[in-house]
């Protein structure tokens, strides 16, 4: 799944992972009680469903044919928000017992194929524990039982389960599952180990179609006047929670890769912007099927956009869903940064055919094995197909973010205990993607993509259609490459947090080096260093030669380097894929700024720059030192790198700088920066994508810097942006026009609001709705933020996107206040447009305040004003305040310093 509120894409195209949660481990006894009892194993699923979208609810028709260990009188199984009918239960003879198209698992005859009678059970629930309990007068013996059900259910509005998601014109009903939401749609065993075959039904009226995991194999009209009853083939073994079923007037736009037939569809209107995604997806599975030497595992491939969808996109079997903005995009005249977010998201979605649905993990304690793969994949084929639009930079800014993710008081291991819905729900989040996709990276670079590549083809192939634990992933590449990955990745598997390399001047044979755990936190800086975790680390240090690989153990004191390993610079992040923090000595780091334009290629840059601000935030530099850095780097031409300093420049404006200060280092950045985008001039026709999007960000900076010329640049080109009828001028250069609106909104009048709240209510692409919401978050008048708070709570903003507007607020710093004080105060309206994950995402946002009274609020607020699945967000959020407090205490007067020493 590619989790949209656990992270955000920005500008250009990077994937940044925020810190929306942490697991903080529960009792066992606790936890287990939510797990289903052993003993009883499915093995095929017929399901038959009747949708009534005016009604908003559904009938279901089921059969499960399972094993049962030993005799029993009852089976329990999940359930939510069903209402059960009859519940019957038939023991079969073995005989009777065939096998479906796919050779895959048997499947009984149908009950009216016997003449056996069936038991009637008793069904007992437990909402709690969302659990039914079948219960039987006779014992039901050990071997192969059907059980027949059937019941009713809800499509709810909560985007989970099997729910409505809506146009202005009408209701489709669709379906998200993962983690633990199959059981809202049809009762099952739903856990991933308890994998079964599926057969699937579905009622529908006439003028509509559905869409599932295989291969329709029958339309015919009826059994019911005005429908008609599709059924599509017989599945592979799979998980509960990558079961789909769409229903609705849905268009498609098809294509075939490696003979495999992908269709991309959409509601009727959209459909004509779903030809990218097409060609994106018939280079990914080519490029899959290649790269993992195992062919794509169903028999076709469809992604469908949906309106109302929680998250980015879902893996579904064969049947990938997504949020409109993820999927659609013009072929034609679309943006590349929107080009691009599409490719990887695509790109991350398939990955999970392979890894998650065809090999899932056991258990969500290893989730990490389907995101982590997913995130480490999702740019090896876009990157592949367009190399000039840079990912490698955008690899680089996202293992920066992570690092300082996981540098947090309330981080977790990549693998911790999860069981409960909630503790799953946490699950998803920066460690299970970023963390996990980076350390996998950093293991890739260590032995060898060849290397690498093959192990991951013997861990698929020893486990098809079956499930895996990290265990089995990295004893399959230990066995591959005769090198130690299993230490390598147990240790950064199994302990939270992110190692600090220090090192010292280089002597005979080698540098020296510490291992200690890094902090942002000034606070636990010191305490860190007195012991703690320790990690097998890969380190590649880069000199004037080719990088030196080796595996830095918790004993060594030394990182071996040969005399004339061309010295006198050395980088110990060679190739920007090492997870880690270092410290420099300051010679070692002088040479290697000396040496950074000539000697480190873009990512490493970008590498170097995120370590040294991490410095600052920790305590361990001045922010002086940082914007030194910055400013030897202006001239750089990595539109990444920018971008980064970029970011950390508005928190040193956010969290450091006092007003007075604030308006200094808007000065400096105006003198330091004016001429760098001066420089560039004008847009050019066939210009590189990396200039474009230079160009942009050096408008935006100066624009927040309050640079007379580019915000009265900005006016200009906001005003033709939108000239027509308020729809977005394309033939403007994109990342300029871009930058203009965001510049024009901080200052921005009730006129140009009126014009964006229209693009946001009727553009015709999902992508420009999109952009036009976020920008109404960046106004700053009180009055029009105002205004957005009640568009936000009225439920007129899609509840999808609700926590994005919401979070954006309490981030700005001129915004935060007007916006928290707002919230406490109208808590049930803006409560009811939370999803789960959007609800995280306003706690977390609340983590960018940066006072005392505005942290003790926070905890009070949310301990009776609760938030599901969100505990160790709100920790994670208190924790980052403490540290913005501690930071703005120890680096204001350096800031204030460092400022006065600049050159007017």
């Amino acid at each position: 799944m590619f989790a949209k509120g656990h992270f955000m894409f920005v500008r250009n195209a990077a994937v940044v992972f925020s810190a929306f949660s942490a697991l903080v481990l529960l009792t066992a006894t606790a936890a287990q009680a939510q797990r289903l009892p052993g003993g009883v194993h499915p093995e095929h699923y017929a399901l038959t469903l009747t949708p009534d979208l005016k009604a908003a609810t559904f009938r279901g028709e089921e059969t499960i044919d399972v094993v049962l260990d030993a005799p029993s009188k009852s089976i329990t199984l999940n359930a939510a928000e069903i209402k059960f009918g009859e519940v019957k239960a038939y023991a079969l003879p073995i005989a009777t017992y065939v096998y479906g198209k796919l050779g895959s698992s048997p499947r009984p005859l149908t009950p009216l194929e016997t003449d056996q009678r069936p038991q009637i059970a008793i069904t007992t629930l437990d909402g709690e524990k969302e659990q039914a309990t079948f219960s039987f007068a006779n014992e039901l013996p050990a071997g192969r039982v059907t059980l027949a059900i059937r019941y009713t259910g809800v499509l709810n509005d909560k985007l989970r389960g099997f729910y409505l998601s809506k146009t202005k014109t009408r209701s489709y009903a669709v379906t998200q599952f993962e983690p633990t939401d199959a059981r809202r749609a049809y009762p099952s065993f739903d856990e991933p180990a308890l994998k079964a075959t599926y057969d699937i039904t579905m009622i529908v009226d006439s003028g509509d179609t559905a869409i599932s995991n295989s291969n329709m194999i029958s339309d015919k009209a009826g059994p019911i006047a005005g429908k008609h009853t599709l059924r599509f083939a017989t599945t592979p073994k799979m998980s509960t929670y990558l079961v789909a079923f769409l229903v609705g007037d849905f268009k498609c736009t098809e294509g075939k890769s490696d003979g495999v037939p992908i269709r991309v569809c959409a509601t009727p209107d959209k459909v004509r912007l779903t030809k990218f995604a097409v060609e994106s997806a018939k280079y990914v599975l080519h490029y899959y099927d290649t790269y993992f030497g195992i062919k794509y595992p169903m028999p076709k491939l469809d992604m469908v956009a949906l309106p109302d969808f929680e998250a980015g996109a879902m893996e579904n079997f064969g049947c990938i869903t997504y949020r409109e903005t993820d999927l659609l995009v013009d072929s034609r005249i679309g943006s590349i940064p929107e080009k691009k977010r599409v490719a990887v998201v695509v790109a991350h979605e398939m990955a999970h055919q392979w890894f998650g649905d065809m090999v899932t993990m056991e258990w969500w304690d290893n989730l990490w094995l389907n995101e982590g793969f997913a995130t480490w994949m999702e740019t090896k084929a876009p990157a592949t197909w367009h190399p000039e639009w840079g990912f490698s930079q955008d690899d680089a800014q996202s293992l920066d973010e992570t690092l300082n993710l996981d540098s947090g008081r309330s981080t977790r291991a990549i693998r911790a205990t999860a069981d409960t819905p909630d503790e799953i729900n946490e699950m998803f989040d920066g460690i299970a993607y970023g963390k996990a996709g980076a350390v996998i990276g950093m293991v890739e670079n260590y032995i060898g993509k060849e290397a690498f590549r093959q192990g991951v083809h013997n861990y698929l192939q020893a486990h098809l259609y079956a499930n895996a634990t990290a265990e089995d992933f990295w004893s399959a590449q230990t066995a591959n490459s005769h090198l130690p990955v299993d230490k390598v990745m147990s240790s950064f598997v199994t302990q939270p947090g992110v190692p600090l390399l220090t090192f010292s001047e280089r002597r005979a044979g080698g540098v020296p080096v510490g291992q200690s755990r890094f902090f942002l936190s000034a606070a636990e800086t010191s305490r860190a260093s007195a012991g703690g975790a320790q990690w097998s680390v890969p380190v590649c240090l880069k000199t004037n030669a080719e990088p030196i690989c080796r595996v830095l153990r918790p004993e060594d004191a030394n990182v071996p380097l040969p005399m004339d390993a061309g010295l006198p610079m050395f980088y110990a992040n060679g190739g920007a894929k090492g997870y880690f923090r270092t410290e420099y000595t300051s010679s070692q780091l002088s040479a290697i700024v000396a040496k950074a334009e000539t000697s480190l290629t873009p990512a490493e840059r970008i590498g170097l720059l995120g370590d040294r601000w991490a410095m600052v935030l920790s305590g361990r530099a001045a922010v002086g030192d940082y914007l030194d850095l910055v400013l030897a780097l202006k001239q750089d031409s990595g539109a990444v790198l920018l971008d980064t300093a970029y970011e950390q420049i508005k928190k040193i404006d956010a969290e450091i700088a006092s007003e007075e200060d604030r308006a200094e280092l808007a000065g400096v950045l105006r003198r330091q920066f004016g001429p760098v985008y001066t420089a560039l001039g004008s847009p050019v026709k066939g210009e590189s994508f990396d200039r474009q999007q230079l160009r942009g960000t050096l408008f935006e900076l100066l624009g927040e810097a309050h640079d007379s010329t580019v915000l009265a640049e900005a006016q200009l080109l906001t005003t033709r942006t939108f000239a027509v009828d308020n729809k977005k001028d394309k033939t403007l250069d994109p990342a300029l026009s871009d930058a203009a609106v965001l510049v024009s909104t901080t200052n921005g009048d009730a006129a140009l609001y009126e014009k964006l709240l229209a693009v946001s209510k009727y553009a015709s692409e999902p992508g420009e709705q999109s952009d036009a919401l976020r920008a109404l978050a960046r106004f700053r008048d009180p009055a029009l933020v105002t205004r957005t708070l009640d568009y936000t709570a009225s439920g007129a903003v899609r509840n999808q996107d609700s926590g994005t507007v919401l979070a954006a607020l309490l981030r700005d710093r001129e915004t935060r206040d007007q916006t928290w004080d707002y919230i406490q105060k109208n808590w049930d309206k803006i409560h009811a447009q939370l999803t789960v994950s959007s609800g995280a995402e306003v706690v977390a946002a609340t983590g960018s305040f940066c006072t005392v009274r505005q942290r003790n609020e926070v905890a009070s607020f949310f301990a009776t004003h609760k938030v599901d699945a969100a505990k160790h967000t709100l920790a994670a959020a208190v924790d980052s305040i403490n540290d913005c407090i501690q930071l703005h205490s120890a680096q204001e007067p350096k800031l204030h310093a460092w400022l006065a020493s600049q050159p007017k």
